[in-house]
């Protein structure tokens, strides 16, 4: 059978969408209570939800957002501020994170991105984001600056930070993974290798993270009576990596594997491990034979590293989930300051994942 298309004017008929009428005609209800289904009202018996979900279903029925908005009188809609400038695995994570979390709550996210940090930025992007009556706002800004200057500004709304120090003096509420949970999993598991002079390329200074990682390293091998070496501070890159790997091959050109100053490297995240022990192949270093590298994210990428990376997993599923948790339950709370407050933990514990990285001194 041939099937031509109309030509000219003609045009294939289209379906009419279904109405909410057609939905409550299907499942022998009234309109008012396929509007109380959509609003999830707690005097819908299940059968009867049963039986409208299902007319929805078998009529293909899509609720119009704006018309949700207009009868909730509310946007259904959170702000994600994405103030992390570059392609960092961490930070997109957590965009992506919070905005699945926010989808399965009925929500939807409008994400402000800034390719600068400077303030004038920052407050354009808040303004645009307000400008939208969004109900609240999640700020993904893992750098210290950014949070500072936040804490600053007039908001009428509710604001979560899903990175950074939860004791920070900025006033943001925080939802975090424990990041030096996850800097002493590290140490402790190099440790029980056997290895005494562990270095650390940590992240940029001025980061939330990288700070966290690198005051746990300080502190684990203070308890264990080691020598803490100044930190090497790289940019995320794998690059930065290489060169910070390149930079101590040749201070330890010609040494032997036991006459290195270090038996083992703590980098903060995997990209720059990635870099670290590119350089030290080059240079003629075995990894982990001569020298153990430890990363920190467990990027997809991290279990095809040759060797595969020991690194340290950061669940951001549950971090965005738990930092919607807590807009939401700010939101509430602003509409009703009796509404009981969220005791769900704001802190998502990490976990270190042992490949083939880390040999034994």
């Amino acid at each position: 059978m041939t099937v031509t298309e109309p030509s000219g004017d003609q045009a294939w008929p289209r379906r009419r969408p279904s109405s909410i009428r057609d939905v409550a005609r299907l499942a022998g209800v009234s309109h008012q209570t396929v509007s109380r289904v959509l609003n999830g009202h707690p005097s819908i018996r299940d059968v009867t939800k049963s039986r409208v979900l299902a007319a929805m279903d078998e009529l293909q029925f899509r609720p119009s957002r704006a018309a949700r908005i207009l009868s909730r009188q509310r946007s259904q809609t959170i702000g994600i501020l994405a103030a992390a400038v570059g392609a960092h695995y961490g930070p997109a994570r957590c965009v992506s994170a919070v905005e699945d979390a926010a989808r399965e709550q009925g929500y939807y996210a409008s994400i402000a991105r800034i390719g600068s940090v400077a303030p004038h930025a920052i407050s354009a992007a808040i303004e645009d984001l307000l400008s939208q009556d969004v109900e609240g706002i999640v700020i993904v800004a893992p750098r210290t600056t950014v949070l500072s200057l936040l804490a600053e500004l007039p908001m009428n709304v509710p604001i979560v930070a899903p990175q950074g120090d939860p004791r920070s003096a900025s006033g943001i509420p925080v939802a975090s993974v424990n990041q030096e949970a996850g800097a002493r999993m590290v140490l402790e598991h190099l440790i029980r290798r056997g290895h005494q002079r562990i270095l650390h390329l940590a992240g940029p200074p001025d980061w939330n993270d990288a700070q966290l990682r690198l005051r746990a390293y300080q502190a684990q091998l203070k308890e264990a009576g080691l020598p803490a070496s100044p930190p090497l501070f790289g940019d995320w890159t794998a690059d930065s990596g290489f060169e910070i790997g390149r930079t101590l091959t040749r201070a330890t050109a010609g040494c032997s594997r036991k006459e290195l100053p270090f038996t083992a490297v703590f980098a903060a995240n995997d990209q720059m491990a990635l870099g670290l022990i590119h350089a030290f192949r080059v240079a003629g270093l075995d990894v982990p034979r001569d020298v153990s590298v430890v990363g920190f994210d467990d990027i997809p990428e991290s279990a095809h590293f040759w060797p595969p990376l020991t690194t340290v997993r950061q669940d951001f599923a549950s971090l965005g989930a738990r930092c919607v948790a807590m807009l939401l339950d700010a939101i509430g709370r602003a509409e009703d300051p009796a509404a009981p407050q969220e005791s769900s933990s704001a802190v998502v514990e990490p976990q270190l994942i042992i490949r083939d990285s880390v040999a034994s001194v």
